[in-house]
């Protein structure tokens, strides 16, 4: 009905729908709570955030394999650690991982 409409305005459409509300032909739908909307937008806030530190985390592997440094497995402090020890000594590398880490140390808790 809606779409036989000459000139698609909204004033048309909202003609259309009040004909539609009066004659029945129309399905409620139940729109979510707030808090549900709001708790689904920080989680999936925390999954891109995990998904950036993992992806950053990876980087910073590649790059220190590149040099001969093979970071052992591990997350957060012991990532951090493991990667300090590796570039002590090495100026140019160290600046560079220092930099990156800032990124990731900014968001502690994401680190699942």
């Amino acid at each position: 009905m809606l779409d036989e409409t000459l000139n698609k305005t909204d004033a048309n459409d909202a003609d259309g729908l009040a004909h539609l509300a009066e004659a029945g032909f129309y399905k409620a739908v139940r729109v979510k709570a707030f808090d549900s909307m709001l708790t689904r937008a920080l989680v999936a806030a925390r999954n891109q955030l995990l998904s950036i530190s993992t992806q950053l985390s990876n980087q910073i592997r590649g790059l220190m394999k590149t040099f001969g440094l093979i970071v052992p497995k591990g997350r957060g402090r012991v990532f951090d650690d493991s990667v300090r020890k590796l570039v002590d000594g090495n100026d140019g590398l160290a600046k560079n991982y220092i930099a990156a880490a800032g990124s990731v140390a900014r968001y502690p808790q994401a680190r699942g």
